[in-house]
């Protein structure tokens, strides 16, 4: 994430988790070759919503360190920070808004 462009003022309501307040974004290219879980996601994704974005985050919730373990991701979800965890062995969610519990699919 090392560049910026400017995001389309059609797509900005769109993808506005990822459009910065002066109208641009730090865009990822994801190519299947090098990381096909995470392309095969962000297809699915796009074929579900319309949308062929995705928010890459490290988690670095203000006063708090980004995460660096498991626990901490699993906190992060359970919280609700964060929608869905995707790793290679699941996909996480919570089972309910805020309950405590989350759910492998």
């Amino acid at each position: 994430m090392t560049i910026t462009c400017n995001v389309k003022a059609e797509w900005r309501e769109r993808i506005a988790a990822v459009v910065h307040i002066d109208g641009s974004a730090r865009p990822q290219t994801i190519e299947r070759d090098t990381n096909p879980l995470y392309y095969d996601i962000l297809a699915a994704f796009e074929r579900e919503s319309g949308l062929p974005v995705l928010v890459n985050t490290s988690f670095n919730v203000h006063e708090e360190p980004i995460v660096n373990k498991p626990s901490e991701c699993l906190k992060a979800l359970l919280d609700g920070r964060i929608d869905f965890v995707v790793t290679t062995k699941g996909i996480y969610e919570r089972t309910a808004p805020l309950s405590g519990a989350a759910a492998v699919h």
